[in-house]
């Protein structure tokens, strides 16, 4: 296994190279040579991106593209081995979390000198809320300069099985008024009966839309201090785990280890489960039952939803030796009208682009109410925690031991009082790597 990877991080390494010394100007001035692409393509998606490349080439006859394409699961590693042998790939994936360290270290190129106006692409097309992500003016994210393009735009929804509500008489959840959790506990009663439960939710993709919709977080908005000991991250804690615990609408430990949750959902099993934009397609050709989709539940009637807003963006090495098309070549892979609407046609992911969004809520096929995820982006729709804080270690040690809360062994006040001090500890130690990379980085310019 470790010989096969490494063998794979030398190919990678060689093409890197290569690339890295192939760029140059055409005799007409403008530039020439190979590119490379890497990403962690599907074979169904990779067929959208030929198509890309192909129009892209027509417009850039002098440069050459070679797609170096790896397992999601690998790609991280592999990525940061090339990063580390300054040999970055010329666009790559980045995802919003990311951003602060890659500028900061001087990694990646802005791009906003390069992708507007560019004939055939319109980067004002794409929803501001995903460029937003990639924005950084060396403090926050979200303004200055943009350091990516998105290649998909990716909302978690709430997905409830309609034809579980149909076999019990359950009347049908509103698609655009969200349950208070008093009334998404009931309906979850109704539903869990011998052979079904009310849902099974993963607590690392499903606690943030029950934490925010309390009104809560695990920092505050000046992203210094962590809050998970806030009495309202408490309440949204407690309450998760007592849906396993308390009201018994969800599989125990020992249930989910025969079966787990995601497979209880294909199975027709689950009343709710999380449906991300990337899971449309696998759920409309799998599921044997028809499901929608609406609002995460809110503590109060008036709360606010929301629940996160994932993704990652196309970014461009800054030692490229070809900047303007890589970051033309970014914009294609990001805004290409064709491959967008290919996209909506195959249910791979949302259109990256505005234009099209009435192309996608208004096909006929599951989910109905696909308006949802839109609203996940326009309105609902939040950044990781740990976007703007550099790494996300302090917020991964809230995870560690969360088992003691899910198991009933801890109650979430005393395990959120008990794993605060830690919590601030690594965010502390993020924030002065943030402030240090920044200053170095200052200090180069």
């Amino acid at each position: 296994m470790k010989k096969a990877l490494l063998a794979g991080l030398g190919i990678l390494l060689t093409a890197a190279i290569f690339v890295s010394c192939g760029g140059n100007k055409s005799k007409s001035g403008s530039e020439s040579g190979t590119l490379t692409l890497m990403n962690f393509a599907q074979p169904a998606e990779k067929e959208i991106l030929d198509q890309v490349l192909q129009r892209y080439r027509q417009s850039h006859p002098d440069i050459k593209v070679e797609m170096i394409t790896t397992t999601q699961d690998q790609y991280g590693a592999k990525l940061q081995a090339l990063m580390a042998a300054n040999q970055l790939p010329d666009v790559f994936y980045m995802g919003p979390e990311s951003v602060r360290q890659y500028v900061d270290g001087g990694k990646v190129l802005a791009l906003d000198d390069y992708v507007y106006g560019v004939e055939g692409v319109d980067v004002n097309d794409l929803y501001p809320a995903a460029l937003e992500d990639y924005r950084y003016d060396g403090t926050i994210l979200g303004k200055g300069k943009l350091y990516a393009l998105p290649k998909d735009f990716g909302p978690a929804a709430l997905a409830y099985n309609k034809t579980l509500f149909d076999k019990y008489n359950i009347p049908l959840p509103s698609p655009t008024e969200p349950y208070t959790w008093e009334e998404f506990i009931d309906v979850c009663k109704l539903l869990t009966r011998d052979e079904t439960f009310g849902t099974g939710f993963n607590i690392n993709w499903c606690l943030p839309a029950f934490v925010w919709g309390n009104g809560a977080d695990w920092i505050d908005s000046t992203g210094t201090k962590v809050t998970v000991s806030d009495p309202k991250f408490v309440e949204a804690l407690q309450f998760f785990a007592d849906q396993t615990n308390v009201y018994k609408v969800t599989p125990s430990a020992s249930q989910a280890a025969s079966l787990d949750t995601y497979q209880r959902w294909l199975k027709g099993e689950l009343g709710f489960f999380l449906c991300g934009s990337w899971d449309v397609a696998t759920f409309n050709e799998t599921l044997p039952f028809e499901y929608d989709l609406i609002p995460w539940p809110v503590h109060h009637k008036g709360d606010k939803t929301a629940t996160y807003r994932g993704g990652v963006g196309y970014a461009v090495s800054a030692r490229t030796k070809s900047p303007k098309a890589a970051a033309e070549l970014a914009l294609y892979l990001s805004a290409d009208k064709e491959s967008n609407q290919m996209y909506i046609e195959k249910d791979l992911q949302l259109p990256n682009l505005q234009s099209l969004a009435s192309l996608y809520t208004s096909k006929d096929v599951a989910p109905k109410n696909r308006q949802e995820f839109l609203n996940i982006i326009s309105t609902s729709g939040r950044p990781w925690p740990y976007n703007n804080t550099y790494n996300r270690v302090w917020y991964d040690d809230f995870f560690l031991s969360i088992a003691k809360v899910l198991d009933g062994d801890m109650t979430a006040e005393e395990y959120c009082k008990t794993v605060e001090p830690k919590m601030q500890k690594n965010l502390d130690k993020a924030l002065q790597r943030a402030a240090d990379s920044s200053k170095k980085n200052s200090k180069k310019k």
